[in-house]
């Protein structure tokens, strides 16, 4: 995998901390970093009272001993923090990141406001990227479907599908809501008042503006986002597929290397991915 490589000083190896790692996409990311020349799992953060806690990450997992125990926090310098953890722990880890100047990479969803807030704030002082998907291809729909929705309009109603595994806590997706998010701005719509989250019983006539957004759990689908530009007469359908996980740890990391090297700031996952020209706010 290319990754990018950090913006500032001549550092071979960047020093890797993990939120989360002992999850389904903490596992994963710790897996692509194992085949990174250029990365080196440094901290393994999980949260207090786990049943791992102390031991060995890889030994927890399952697999072949890493050299490093799960600890249940960040407590010292390290290159940059990816989070996959819980929406609960996010803020904590956020709290440490500023304390020791660490540059801070949030894949996790379901983030209360406060939360977010917090994360804009810290942008003054560390390097800060926020994403609902980390991966490249879901990252192109979005630009993809916004590109869409302004040259199809309001003439074409706009429906959003998206699919994941029945363990999956939140619903709508962070992903499917970033998506429709795009489409209302290139709409000129306001989403809170205009979306609706699934439809049952009498609900009347579709209206012109609204933004439809379902969500199916079921097995283990990792993740499927459809996104339906339907007029009269013709159906256009935007779909991303993940096959695996690994997509979204492979995003991640290549995110959080340039993330590494980056100046303080609150950054698009596009910046950090270079999709387009770092303009951090």
């Amino acid at each position: 995998m290319a990754t990018r490589k950090p913006t500032s000083g001549p550092k071979a190896v960047l020093d890797i901390a993990v939120g989360g790692a002992c999850g389904k996409m903490g596992e994963r990311v710790l897996a692509v970093l194992a085949g990174e020349a250029g990365c080196r799992l440094a901290a393994a953060i999980e949260r207090e009272g786990h049943p791992g806690a102390g031991k060995d990450v890889g030994e927890a997992l399952g697999q072949a001993k890493r050299g490093v125990p799960i600890e249940a926090a960040l407590s010292r310098k390290v290159d940059v923090l990816i989070d996959f953890s819980h929406a609960s722990a996010t803020a904590a880890r956020l709290a440490e990141c500023v304390k020791l100047g660490v540059p801070i990479l949030v894949g996790t969803t379901g983030l209360d406001g406060p939360t977010h807030e917090a994360l804009k704030a810290a942008g003054k002082r560390i390097p800060v990227c926020v994403a609902s998907n980390v991966s490249v291809g879901a990252n192109l729909l979005f630009r993809l479907a916004a590109e869409a929705a302004k040259v199809l309009g309001d003439a074409y109603d706009v429906e959003i599908v998206e699919a994941h595994h029945r363990m999956k806590k939140d619903a709508p997706s962070g992903t499917a809501l970033t998506l429709a998010q795009r489409v209302a701005e290139a709409l000129g719509r306001d989403l809170e008042k205009e979306r609706r989250d699934g439809r049952r019983g009498d609900v009347g006539a579709r209206t012109d503006r609204e933004i439809g957004i379902h969500a199916v759990r079921a097995g283990d689908i990792v993740g499927e986002h459809t996104i339906t530009f339907a007029g009269m007469g013709e159906r256009i359908e935007i779909v991303h597929r993940a096959s695996t996980r690994d997509t979204f740890a492979r995003g991640a990391v290549r995110a959080a290397c340039w993330l590494a090297g980056a100046k303080a700031g609150y950054y698009r996952i596009e910046e950090a991915l270079g999709m387009e020209q770092a303009r951090a706010t």
